[in-house]
């Protein structure tokens, strides 16, 4: 698999990219964000792990400008911790982000998650978590073998949340997902809906190990 690292601290490509290179990856590097856009569109990365803070120009231009023409995830790796740029990089097309300093098995299980989401969108027809199915083909959920009902809300909730397992999906693609804009005013209506497939579908709903919320982000479908 190829990865795309775009950062301008030399050190940190340097030790991801022996880090990397060592758990399979093929690793391409840039140092600022016009040489991240050439590389993208020259080397087709199949995930690109991006900066925010680089020189030319910053992490946000480069997602809005690869996002154009590919649909590889891109993670962001960055030292800004406010909930404002993690936000906007999400809304610009970020699939997930990573806060600087990070550990190095953090990054590794978000690269198999964004490994397995790529492939599920491309091949998988059903999703697996604890003793739930979920059919994306016959748009059908099962528990312990017995059929779920859920409504068609809930269903287009997990149906989107199946659609990208391991990655974060934000409250504003959510909305868009279910009444088709991005626009519409949360007011709780995903909290609610989340609530009630947790009791359907997780063990312990108070205490979830599946469907999980990025405090002030949005949800993640933990697989």
């Amino acid at each position: 698999m190829k990865l795309l690292i775009a950062d301008d601290d030399p050190q940190l490509v340097r030790a991801l990219r022996i880090t990397l290179a060592a758990h399979g990856y093929e690793i391409v590097a840039a140092a600022d964000g016009a040489a991240a856009i050439t590389a993208a569109a020259q080397s087709r990365p199949d995930i690109i792990l991006l900066d925010l803070g680089m020189p030319r120009l910053d992490g946000i231009q480069v997602i809005q400008a690869v996002r154009g023409w590919t649909n590889a995830p891109i993670i962001v790796i960055s030292g800004r911790t406010g909930s404002a740029d993690k936000v906007a990089a999400l809304d610009a097309g970020a699939d997930d982000f990573v806060t600087k300093p990070f550990q190095v098995d953090e990054l590794l299980a978000r690269l198999r998650a964004l490994s397995r989401r790529a492939g599920a969108r491309s091949s998988e027809s059903s999703v697996h978590f604890g003793d739930v199915v979920v059919d994306l083909a016959a748009k059908a959920v099962t528990r312990g073998g017995s059929r779920v009902h859920l409504t068609p809300t809930e269903w287009r909730m997990l149906e989107h949340l199946s659609r990208n397992p391991g990655a974060l999906v934000t409250r504003q693609d959510l909305l868009k997902e279910i009444w088709g804009s991005e626009q519409v005013s949360d007011s709780g209506y995903l909290r609610l809906y989340m609530s009630q497939l947790r009791k359907k579908l997780e063990a312990h709903p108070s205490a979830p190990v599946h469907l999980l919320t990025e405090s002030g982000m949005g949800y993640r479908l933990v697989v």
